[in-house]
């Protein structure tokens, strides 16, 4: 048995109680044990809190994490106790169409169980007493062991630090991915990015390895905005202040971008960027809704000017192969983790993140163990 502590989902609109629980199980044959090291807190995880999703309790918050492998099962073959690993919310079954032909984040079974909030076989790993307990999309990095489907551990290299390590393993991938995966978006592209959190930031960075010659962000925060430019941003807009769409308009000479990324959640943001691209050209959106939320987009527009919307999935990822390969990039100083890293807090400091993200401060707050 091990124990386990974790900040414990009660409900929506209620603080995380921070409880100690136990994995009463050794590793499935297609499991693995994870002392964690780092969590980074995220927004997917302010949405569950604040009631924008529905989200079943009690549960183990927390998808954004890396740690150190304490034990396999007797049919993993790709992992060693020992190995570093950074933790995926999208397990896969590795067999489903959308996994054999490139597109893990898909994966159909994922869909059926993770996204549930359970393991493959439909039932969760951690107890308090005798009652059950989900952890969020199969990872619950808010506790200090998880549990994960053997797909969900991404071995790494030893030398990358842990605490921005975990930060790929959600808001890097998404943002950069967005870019490199979903849009492919082409050197000397231009390229507007609304929203300036965890995710904007690493969209930034994506469209600056792509190679685009102008990378404009839109944020209603003079900070954030500063954050963009340090980031790789050449031109900011304060949409509280300015008309999106015309503003963008004067920093292409009239024509409009290539590419908008939305990377913030909200109906209204995600039909500016749409009205920002050019002919022909393509808005994606990023950033996840509150349930529920619809938008208003002109069809003809879409018809006669060929504009595309499109979203993106954990950056249309392919973990086991982008993980090592931003690390790489990290490790190389091509990309930037550790400006992202704006807090380090204990579990039990985990309310005050949170509080912290409500108010827009900081980029990202991580649990360390």
């Amino acid at each position: 048995m091990i124990d386990v502590k974790a900040a414990v989902f009660v409900g929506p609109n209620e603080p995380l109680e921070i409880r100690d629980l136990t994995i009463s199980d050794e590793p499935g044959p297609n499991e693995v044990l994870v002392q964690m090291a780092a969590s980074g807190v995220c927004h997917s995880d302010l949405h569950a809190l604040d009631g924008d999703w529905e989200t079943p309790a009690p549960l183990v918050l927390g998808h954004e994490g890396a740690g150190e492998v304490l034990a396999i099962g007797s049919e993993v073959t790709d992992l060693a106790v020992g190995d570093h690993v950074i933790l995926s919310w999208t397990p896969s079954c590795q067999k489903c169409e959308f996994c054999v032909s490139g597109n893990p984040v898909l994966c159909q079974l994922a869909n059926e169980t993770a996204y549930q909030h359970v393991f493959f076989d439909g039932k969760p790993r951690l107890r308090d007493g005798d009652e059950d307990v989900k952890s969020f999309l199969a990872v619950g990095s808010f506790g200090s062991h998880a549990m994960v489907p053997a797909s969900a551990a991404i071995k790494i290299r030893r030398d990358a630090p842990l605490a921005q390590a975990a930060l790929v393993g959600c808001a890097v991938t998404t943002g950069i991915g967005a870019v490199i995966n979903t849009a492919k978006v082409e050197p000397g592209s231009t390229v507007l990015v609304v929203g300036c959190g965890g995710v904007g930031l690493n969209v930034v960075q994506g469209a600056r390895l792509a190679g685009a010659k102008q990378i404009i962000v839109a944020d209603v925060s003079e900070e954030k905005l500063e954050l963009g430019r340090k980031f790789g941003a050449t031109h900011t807009v304060n949409s509280r202040e300015r008309d999106l769409a015309e503003a963008v308009r004067e920093l292409t000479d009239g024509r409009g971008v290539d590419y908008a990324f939305e990377a913030i959640g909200l109906p209204f943001t995600i039909e500016a960027c749409y009205e920002a691209v050019r002919r022909g050209g393509t808005a994606v959106v990023v950033g996840q809704v509150a349930d529920g939320v619809k938008i208003s987009i002109d069809p003809f527009v879409m018809s006669d000017q060929e504009k595309k919307l499109i979203g993106s999935n954990y950056g249309s990822s392919r973990q086991s192969i982008d993980f090592p390969k931003i690390l790489d990039l990290y490790m190389e100083g091509l990309v930037d983790l550790d400006s992202m890293v704006t807090g380090r807090i204990p579990l039990e400091g985990v309310n005050e993140a949170f509080e912290g993200m409500r108010k827009g401060q900081g980029i990202r707050t991580v649990i360390e163990y």
